[in-house]
C-alpha cells in the first residue's frame, strides 16, 4: 500500500473555526432530515461551484426507478472521455446533488473526466439494497451507454462517505457476479463496518459524526437486515479482484481507521491501493470547500491520480478558485 499523510498548518485552524462555528450535533430528526435533502448548502461552508462548460440533468432509465444524474463536463473541444460516476454521502438517508455541486464541478474542471453525480434512493423510504442497486445498475448502464454522455468506454467510479460505502459495495457485487464495471475506485473517508470498537471512533465520536447518530442511520438503512459484505465492505471475507483505489482518509474523523484498514486489507488480497489521509481534517471535509482549504487540495490530488492512472497524458494545474 502506498501511504501519504498531508499535513498543512493552515487546515488546523481552518477545522478548529469549522467545528466552532457549527457547535455541538443535534439529536437526530426524521422531519428536519427529509428537509435538509431539498435546502440548499450554504455558501458560506459549501463554497461556490467553479464555472464549467456543461451542467445539466437528465433521468437514468435503470431497471427498478428511473433515477436523477448532475452531468459535468469541462473540456474544451474533448469529443470523447473518461466517465467518473460520484455520489454523494449523507449516511443512507440524507444528502443531495447539490451537497457536492461545487466537489462536481471541481473535479470535472480539473481533470478531463465527464463527472456524473447520482441521486441515488435514500432510506429510510427505501432501505438496503436500493441504493446499492441503484450505483450497480448506474455503472451497468453507464458500462453499456456511457458515448451518450460523450464517454469513451472508461468509467471510474467515487463518493463520500456513504457514498463511497456504494461504490466499494457495488465493485463487490460486480465481481461476484464476473463483471468488471470500473476500473479504479475512489472512496473518500468511507462508511466501511457497523463496528465503532477503533481508536479513531473513541478519540473523535462527535467531530461531525456520532456513535448515537450513526446508529440511527444504520437502523434506518438495514431496516431489520442482516449485515453483509455488501452492506459493509469491511465485512466482506474475500477482496481479491477488485478494482484498484485511491483511498482518502480523514485524520479527526471517527471513520479513519476502518478507511487504513480497508486499504490494509485490500493490499493483502492484492488489490493496488494509493492511500491519502488529510491531517487535522474532520469527516465530510469535501464538503465544507467555503471554509477549508483541504477540500480544494483533495478535489486536485483525485483529479491528479485518475489523470496518471487513465494516462491522460497531463494533470491540470488547479484552476483559479470562486470567492465567496
Amino acid at each position: 500500500m502506498d501511504m501519504q499523510v498531508i499535513r498543512a498548518a493552515e487546515v488546523e485552524r481552518e477545522t478548529g473555526a469549522l467545528l466552532e462555528l457549527l457547535g455541538p450535533q443535534e439529536p437526530i430528526d426524521y422531519e428536519a432530515l427529509v428537509a435538509s435533502r431539498a435546502a440548499r448548502a450554504d455558501p458560506a461552508l459549501a463554497g461556490r461551484s467553479e464555472p464549467i462548460r456543461l451542467r445539466a440533468e437528465v433521468m437514468l432509465p435503470l431497471p427498478e426507478s428511473p433515477i436523477r444524474v448532475r452531468v459535468y463536463r469541462d473540456g474544451a473541444g474533448i469529443a470523447t472521455g473518461p466517465l467518473l460516476l460520484w455520489l454523494h454521502g449523507g449516511a443512507f438517508a440524507g444528502g443531495s446533488l447539490d451537497d457536492i455541486d461545487v466537489t462536481c464541478a471541481g473535479l470535472a474542471r480539473r481533470s478531463d473526466l465527464t463527472v456524473i453525480s447520482l441521486d441515488y434512493r435514500l432510506a429510510p423510504e427505501h432501505p438496503y439494497p436500493a441504493a446499492l442497486h441503484d450505483t450497480y445498475d448506474a455503472l451497468a448502464w453507464l458500462g453499456e451507454h456511457g458515448e451518450l454522455f460523450g464517454g469513451d468506454g472508461r468509467l471510474v467510479a467515487g463518493g463520500q462517505s456513504a457514498g463511497a460505502n456504494l461504490v466499494a459495495a457495488a465493485c463487490l457485487l460486480a465481481r461476484d457476479r464476473g463483471r468488471s464495471l470500473v476500473s479504479r475506485q475512489v472512496l473518500c473517508y468511507p462508511w466501511l463496518d457497523f463496528g465503532f470498537d477503533s481508536e479513531s471512533h473513541r478519540l473523535f465520536d462527535t467531530v461531525l459524526s456520532s456513535r448515537a447518530d450513526d446508529r440511527w442511520f444504520e437502523t434506518q438503512y438495514l431496516a431489520g437486515q442482516e449485515v453483509t459484505g455488501y452492506v459493509m465492505p469491511l465485512r466482506a471475507v474475500d477482496l481479491a479482484g477488485l478494482p484498484p483505489a485511491l483511498i482518502l482518509g480523514a485524520g479527526l474523523d471517527p471513520l479513519r481507521d476502518d478507511a487504513r484498514r480497508y486499504a490494509q486489507r485490500l493490499t493483502e488480497h492484492d488489490v493496488v491501493v494509493h492511500y491519502l489521509e488529510y491531517a487535522s481534517t474532520p469527516h465530510a471535509f469535501l464538503s465544507f470547500p467555503g471554509v477549508l482549504s483541504a477540500a480544494w487540495r483533495a478535489m486536485q490530488d483525485i483529479a491528479d491520480d485518475l489523470a496518471g492512472f487513465l494516462g491522460l497524458g497531463r494533470v491540470l494545474a488547479e484552476p483559479e478558485r470562486v470567492e465567496n
